[in-house]
């Protein structure tokens, strides 16, 4: 009787020793850990836990047989028995599902978390990495270029902003990596290039974004790099509403003013536009109004967004409608020099020209929405329509202010020249795809049939890109007035261009009779037909003032004819426009192509084997011809691309993957116009001959997925490029040119290290690549000229240098550290990466290549759930403020006389850029 009495009073003072029961949840078809499920003592829900990162969680009960009820939202409501503690409890949660009569439709989220992005990389038919949509919702970057770059062996090309921009994959510059929405190649609004901005993206719309490093047959042949495939979400298996709203500030304005003008004042077309070829264009039609510079505080920045997505008629038609709005003001700071090469003596050495004080301010708008239709016909037959549209829209206002370091410069003295450059740009760039496709099942599922109808759109505007510039000069440390100059004081330019896309694919699958041995036969092909068009047109003015008397008329001075730019009085030196300029074209690409690939499976092993065969029809034609060049012109060639692809698993949850394919590279579409550029000391020429790249390309990759969520994975890959596309100077006949050229072949290779690990409320991801490549290609070497009599001491000739592609990092890393509190709502994540030095721009001369160093970045975020599917966010990126600093790594001692210049590394600082810490806060909404 007093034992019955001393339980009775442990259990009412709340002294009896507890008992730990500790398990994991997971969902019962996938076995993917299921990340805060409430796990609760039945009859007692104040007493429970919330499962972590990993799934797992732990509560204390008093006695060793209790029920334990877990809910998750998705998933059936489930009680557990337990009869005594210790050991680890696994609970299966059933996820719902909803039928239509025969064919069950099961909610997709899976594939936009952890977990289910992990599954499709473990089952994929090559080596993939993906980023799913939870992972980009609790990271602190806001478009697709900045998550873009958490990828192992993938670093960014910025803007000058300093957001990214392109992505550089595994040292392959971004000619030789395309990008995918849903699996579509998409246009891009370059008017060079067939390059995609990633930053016009809002990483908001995604479901997952997907990198694909080794193609298969059915993917297009020129992913020598490889392919980033944007998904978009799709309609959820139950009604699903959410919405965001945030607003931050840039810290690079609180220590300066923020740049402006009146963009509205910027017209759409220009007087040859409105008027035609023979209208001599006067003063009164260009806005002054445009160049009116205004200052003040930037404004606070503004993102939003929304989603809904449905089923419908009995779960037979899905609905997802989502947009994206992101209203931001951003700049730089920065500092460069004009560089050249000492041609005197032949030292080689670097010699800068010039210092330049510049300052970006910067306002970036990114509209994105997004449709999607689905219809199920029936158990064997589905429908889709696709809808995306894309906006990014910047105003931008760069000022500039050049020291001469050459002519008249005496700092001791205090005497220098000044120039001042101040640009008014208006850019608008838009990306829509609309794309129907058909899905249907036949003989029992054996035999698969896929169809897609394409239509896309690439568009780029920068119309009426203004430029004003002034000189002055100090004496004696005494500034003299501001004038303009006068032999060009300004320049206004119209470029737009246009990419529109019309495709049509068809995919079969067929899966033979089951055996010993599974076999699958696909075969398909596609037709693309692309058509650019790109217009340039500019007008160039000297100032003038008729009131002035004469000899004086052009010589305006701040201060006395004007005190702002609107005010200056031009008159317009090139009436009807010089239209032509070479970016004035047309240009098509025809693409055919058809594949045919075999999959088989026995135990273990997975053997995937095809080839793929690609025509190319590539031309061009000038609007307005040029005597003396080939005004229009064409290639034709046919690649044949074989694939093969080894995955075995010798272990539970491990694969071992080994492939090869076969890819090419096509030439830019104005590097095969034959266009000249005349520079200050060199020719910029196209080249109508130059050939597409080939590319031999192994990977070895070792994967192991300890749990559902978490991964290690140990890669090595090797490419052999033939014909590269790199520029270099060749000289034809008695001159020199700057122009693409193949040289010879390239190597790249590396390895790259990826894990993802979990320990309940944290986690820890990273990557490692380590990359080295090689490519020989021609540059300017000065030599001592060996006839002493000739008057020439110093002579100019071609030699050979052996350097790392263009943009290719050796060391890439990217760690996070991730922290969630299920039970209390907190989400953390602190993550760094580091990009190492790597080549910006290739010189001309032997051993003069512009060097990007090594550059830190630190990024963090945090998030709170409230009540009613409410949360607050904060994200942070740039918080350490790095610069990027671009040098060569030669010096000259010279260099020192330069008032305020320091070196970088011991070699010679060229640029250095600083962009400000970006902080962001905001309220988002589930239902």
């Amino acid at each position: 009787m007093k034992y019955v009495l001393l339980v009775i009073l442990l259990l009412s003072t709340g002294i009896l020793p507890a008992m730990p029961v500790r398990g994991v949840v997971r969902d019962s078809e996938t076995g993917e850990e299921l990340i805060g499920a409430t796990v609760v003592l039945k009859g007692e829900p104040a007493k429970g836990a919330v499962s972590g990162l990993d799934g797992s969680f732990s509560i204390e009960v008093i006695s060793a047989s209790c029920t334990l009820v877990c809910s998750y939202l998705g998933y059936r409501t489930a009680e557990y028995a337990v009869s005594s503690a210790g050991g680890e409890l696994t609970i299966l949660l059933e996820p719902v599902y909803s039928e239509i009569d025969e064919v069950v439709v099961y909610a997709n989220a899976a594939n936009d978390t952890e977990a289910g992005v992990r599954s499709i990389e473990k089952l994929s038919a090559s080596v993939m990495n993906i980023v799913s949509a939870k992972a980009i919702e609790i990271s602190p970057d806001m478009t697709v270029a900045n998550v873009i770059q958490r990828v192992s062996g993938v670093t960014v090309e910025r803007s000058s902003s300093g957001d990214g921009q392109y992505a550089i994959l595994r040292g392959m510059d971004k000619r030789y990596n395309y990008t995918l929405v849903n699996g579509v190649k998409i246009p891009g609004p370059d008017n060079k290039n067939r390059f995609v901005p990633l930053d016009i993206f809002p990483s908001e719309l995604l479901e997952r974004l997907e990198v694909t490093k080794a193609a298969t047959a059915e993917m297009e042949g020129d992913a020598v790099g490889g392919a980033v495939n944007l998904v978009m979400k799709d309609a959820p298996q139950n009604r699903q509403i959410t919405a965001y709203l945030s607003t931050g500030y840039n810290t690079l304005f609180m220590s300066r003013d923020f740049y402006s003008f009146d963009a509205k004042a910027a017209a759409a077309k220009s007087p040859y536009e409105i008027y035609g070829e023979s209208y001599p264009a006067k003063p009164r039609d260009f806005d002054g109004k445009l160049m009116r510079l205004e200052t003040g505080k930037a404004p606070a920045n503004l993102f939003g967004g929304f989603s809904y997505g449905d089923r419908l008629m009995g779960n037979r038609l899905g609905i997802m409608l989502a947009g994206s709005y992101q209203n931001s003001y951003r700049g730089s700071d920065c500092v460069f020099y004009g560089v050249t090469t000492a041609t005197s003596d032949a030292s080689n050495l670097p010699v800068l020209t010039d210092r330049n004080d510049r300052s970006y301010s910067e306002r970036q708008t990114r509209s994105g929405l997004h449709a999607k239709l689905d219809f199920l016909f029936s158990p064997a037959h589905k429908v889709q329509w696709y809808n995306a549209y894309m906006d990014f829209g910047s105003i931008q206002l760069r000022d500039n202010a050049r020291i001469d370091l050459n002519i008249g410069y005496s700092p001791e003295q205090g005497d220098w020249n000044l120039s001042y450059d101040t640009r008014f740009r208006v850019n608008r760039q838009q990306i829509f795809n609309s794309t129907l496709k058909g899905s249907h099942h036949f003989l029992s599922d054996a035999l698969k049939i896929d169809w897609s109808a394409v239509y896309s759109g690439a568009f780029n505007e920068t119309p009426d890109n203004t430029f004003v510039h002034t000189v002055s000069s100090v004496r004696n440390g005494n500034p003299n007035p501001v004038s303009v100059v006068t032999l060009g004081g300004a320049d206004r330019r119209w470029e737009h261009n246009t990419d529109t896309d019309r495709a049509a694919y068809l995919n079969l699958l067929y899966r033979f009779p089951k055996g010993k041995i599974g076999m699958y036969l696909s075969a398909g092909g596609f037709y693309r037909d692309k058509q650019r068009t790109s217009f340039f047109n500019q007008y160039d003015f000297r100032p003038y003032d008729e009131s002035k008397e004469e000899g004086m008329r052009n010589n305006l001075i701040e201060g006395v004819d004007w005190n702002d730019y609107s005010e200056i009085r031009f008159t317009v030196f090139t009436p009807f426009g010089a239209v032509g300029n070479p970016l004035n074209y047309d240009a098509s690409e025809k693409i055919a192509a058809g594949y045919v690939q075999i999959k088989a499976e026995t135990g273990n092993l997975q053997i995937i084997t095809g080839l793929r065969m690609e025509n190319t029809d590539q031309g061009y034609k000038l609007k307005y011809p040029v005597e003396g060049v080939k005004n229009e012109g064409s290639q034709i060639y046919t690649d044949c691309l074989p694939v093969l692809h080894l995955k075995y698993s010798p272990w539970k949850n491990s694969n071992i993957r080994a492939s090869y394919y076969k890819s090419i590279n096509r030439p830019g579409f104005f590097e095969i116009v034959p266009y000249r550029i005349i520079n200050e000391d060199y020719t910029e020429m196209g080249n109508p001959e130059l050939l597409h790249t080939v590319a031999h390309s192994v990977d070895v990759r070792y994967e192991y997925f300890p749990r559902p969520s978490e991964q290690f994975m140990l890669g090595l890959f090797y490419k052999k490029l033939e014909n590269p596309i790199e520029y270099g100077m060749i000289t034809q006949g008695q001159g020199t040119f700057y122009m693409p050229v193949n040289f010879g072949d390239a190597s790249n290779y590396g390895m790259e290290i990826d894990f993802i690990k979990y320990f309940h409320s944290f986690g820890i991801k990273g990557n490692y690549t380590f990359t080295h490549s090689e490519i020989s290609t021609t540059k300017l070497l000065n030599y001592d000229n060996p006839d002493p009599s000739s008057s020439e001491k110093v002579l100019v000739g071609n030699v050979i240098q052996t350097r790392p592609l263009n943009g290719q990092a050796r060391h890439v890393a990217n760690l996070s550290l991730l922290y969630k509190d299920a039970k209390n709502g907190w989400d953390g994540q602190l993550a760094f990466s580091y990009t190492g030095e790597r080549i910006y721009a290739v010189s001309r001369y032997f051993d003069n290549d512009i060097w990007q160093g090594g550059y830190f970045q630190l990024d963090a975020s945090i998030e709170k759930k409230i009540k009613a599917g409410f949360s607050l966010f904060v994200k942070a990126s740039n918080l350490l403020n790095t610069p990027m600093v671009h040098y060569l790594k030669k010096d000259n001692p010279s260099n020192s006389r330069i008032h305020d210049y320091e070196n970088y590394g011991g070699g010679t600082t060229v640029r250095r850029d600083h962009y400000g810490r970006n902080l962001l806060a905001g309220i988002r909404y589930k239902f």
